[in-house]
């Protein structure tokens, strides 16, 4: 059975675009940081070194930077999106999380980008682990 996906709109001009970038960095230094990172703690494992955004084709990922702590590769970094906004029409975005298996499962649709900042504020599923 093939896969159904929600519409996409056209993408946002460039204004729109960048007043939901700046938004979303504001709230990632504003609302994330200090919540969820207050401070890097070094791990012989993978710990979280940074939160932070990107904007790709109409959506807004919210990633953790890992920095490996093991012995084989100790230094090496990655992201691990953990949530995800795809703006769906003028202020009408779907709120989507990674789950566990590397895919996105959608968990809100239609909520405007106020209602989507809160919901990832709020929504404990949604949070960096």
């Amino acid at each position: 059975m093939p896969t159904i996906r929600a519409p996409r709109s056209a993408l946002p001009d460039e204004a729109e675009k960048q007043a939901i970038i700046a938004a979303c960095e504001t709230f990632i230094r504003n609302v994330l940081k200090p919540r969820f990172l207050p401070g890097i703690r070094p791990t012989e494992w993978n710990y979280v070194i940074d939160i932070h955004g990107a904007w790709t084709a109409g959506r807004y990922r919210f990633m953790q930077r890992y920095r490996s702590g093991m012995a084989h590769n100790r230094g090496e970094e990655f992201d691990a999106p953990f949530a995800r906004i795809d703006r769906m029409g003028r202020d009408r975005f779907d709120i989507y999380w990674m789950r566990h298996t590397g895919k996105w499962w959608r968990l809100y649709a239609g909520v405007t980008f106020v209602e989507a900042l809160r919901i990832l504020e709020t929504d404990e599923v949604l949070r960096p682990v």
